[in-house]
């Protein structure tokens, strides 16, 4: 069961109305709960109860965290130092734990094959190559103890911890943000689980519009991308090198539209069963800095990595160089959490890199008036913009081919290679039936329309009216059932 289906649309409207049916909000949770466990199950039956044992795992672990200390003792001043010590070990081993569920799914096979490689040990390769063909990774593991381990922060802070482990496991199993997040924070759920109320007209379009904007970016845009983008990654002994300037270009948007997409139909779901789930794309492709950019793209995921990863190391507060360091740390680890590859790592190298040079950019620019002045100009901001995107896009390549040697292909025949002959036939004119420079002008078309978007909600400030919103609902919804390719791609982030 994926998004843009139609036995999503008749599950969620079976949700939708015995959800609303029942007025306890017990039996609201458990609505909840089962229907994101029919909703797992259609996809990997098999770690439900991993998933459910590891909310029970999360749940009493954030509880013990929260047993207050005992200030009857007399020596009050070491019970709260054994109370504080007692409670960071909880923590720790409850990090520790989610940890080690990420590594045993996710990145054994890699750790396995990288030590085999390194000192040429062959039973370690072939066992990484069994694992890696015997052991599938569930679905949303990453988002699953991204959200348990702040959640444990978040209670050792100081946040309530849950009482319930019906409210905690329907909370954690919300099957719209269950796959690919957005990440949120329990707190957030509970409160809103206290003023939970049937949504009114103009919010039931809103949740309706969001569905639709999502099944249009994810059906009718993305997977159309993604099929020059297969094509050309997939043939890339023949392609050249305008083939795969293109193919980058065309991939960049693809992952934008496709989890975009994703995020709009998960906010457009919660929002008819009275949830607010947060933003989590912002124009990011309009961003004049990269960091700019991470204050846009996957912005929970952002979030996440500043309060639970940046902030601890010391931020920004320990000088320039630590500064430094800890954005190259985050960022690795921004890497190896997108996956086990090495091209992951390099991808967040990358953008660690770059958020450094921002950073020395920055200092050089408060130091210097001229060149303050000119990265507020036009011609400067136009020239940010450029340098920006053409990294982001670049370093797309390592994301899209996380093996060294197809991405290392890749960067070097960007310049000068020649396409095989029958490359453009085959790509173009048999699969796609467009010549390259059709696709081209396509691409900025869509460039320009969301350019377009930008400047009315960003600039004029200009939203549709709700009574249009849900006018064209049926039509998005139409035209993506018509027009949509068959047999759909899968989600991108739902390997993540």
């Amino acid at each position: 069961m994926t998004f843009v289906s139609l036995i999503y649309a008749l599950f969620l409207l079976s949700v939708f109305g015995i959800y609303w049916c029942v007025k306890q909000q017990w039996l609201r949770l458990w609505t909840l709960l089962i229907a994101s466990i029919v909703f797992y199950t259609s996809l990997q039956v098999q770690y439900v109860p991993l998933l459910l044992a590891g909310a029970w795992m999360t749940f009493r672990l954030g509880q013990a965290i929260a047993v207050p200390p005992d200030w009857r003792v007399e020596d009050w001043q070491f019970a709260q130092q054994d109370w504080n010590r007692r409670r960071l070990k909880v923590l720790w081993l409850g990090i520790v734990l989610n940890l080690l569920l990420l590594l045993g799914f996710k990145y054994i096979p890699f750790l396995l094959s990288t030590i085999g490689g390194l000192f040429g040990w062959t039973v370690l390769q072939t066992s990484a190559e069994w694992t890696q063909n015997s052991l599938i990774a569930p679905l949303g593991l990453s988002f699953f103890c991204f959200e348990c381990i702040a959640y444990l922060v978040d209670v050792y802070r100081g946040a309530p911890a849950a009482q319930q482990f019906l409210k905690f496991s329907a909370y954690k199993l919300f099957f719209p943000k269950l796959i690919s997040g957005p990440i949120t924070r329990y707190q957030t759920f509970a409160t809103q689980l206290q003023t939970l109320k049937f949504p009114s007209v103009d919010r039931l379009a809103e949740g309706l519009w969001l569905i639709a904007c999502g099944a249009i970016k994810k059906g009718l845009l993305a997977d159309r991308l993604g099929v020059l983008v297969d094509l050309s990654f997939q043939n890339l002994q023949r392609a050249g090198s305008g083939d795969l300037w293109l193919a980058t270009f065309a991939y960049g948007l693809q992952l934008y539209l496709d989890f975009s997409g994703y995020v709009d139909m998960a906010r457009g779901s919660a929002v008819l069963l009275g949830f607010n789930l947060p933003q989590n794309f912002d124009f990011p492709y309009f961003s004049t800095s990269i960091a700019d950019f991470w204050r846009r793209w996957h912005i929970t995921l952002g979030d996440w990595l500043r309060n639970y990863l940046y902030f601890p190391l010391g931020g920004s507060r320990q000088g320039l160089f630590r500064t430094g360091l800890n954005l190259m740390i985050v960022m690795t680890i921004a890497g190896i959490w997108h996956g086990a590859a090495w091209g992951f790592i390099v991808w967040g190298v990358l953008h660690g890199i770059a958020l450094v040079v921002h950073r020395l950019t920055d200092v050089m620019s408060d130091r210097l008036l001229r060149l303050k002045t000119f990265w507020r100009s036009v011609p400067g901001t136009v020239l940010a913009w450029i340098l920006t995107q053409s990294m982001v896009f670049t370093s797309w390549i390592f994301f899209r081919l996380p093996n060294l040697k197809d991405s290392s292909l890749v960067v070097q025949r960007l310049w000068g290679h020649t396409a095989d002959a029958q490359f453009a036939q085959k790509v173009y004119l048999e699969a796609i039936g467009l010549d390259p420079l059709q696709i081209a002008l396509m691409l900025w078309t869509l460039v320009a329309l969301m350019g377009v978007a930008y400047a009315i909600e960003r600039t004029l400030k200009l939203q549709l009216n709700w009574h249009i919103k849900l006018l064209l609902v049926p039509s998005c919804l139409f035209a993506v059932w018509l027009f949509a390719p068959e047999g759909s791609l899968p989600y991108i982030y739902f390997d993540f």
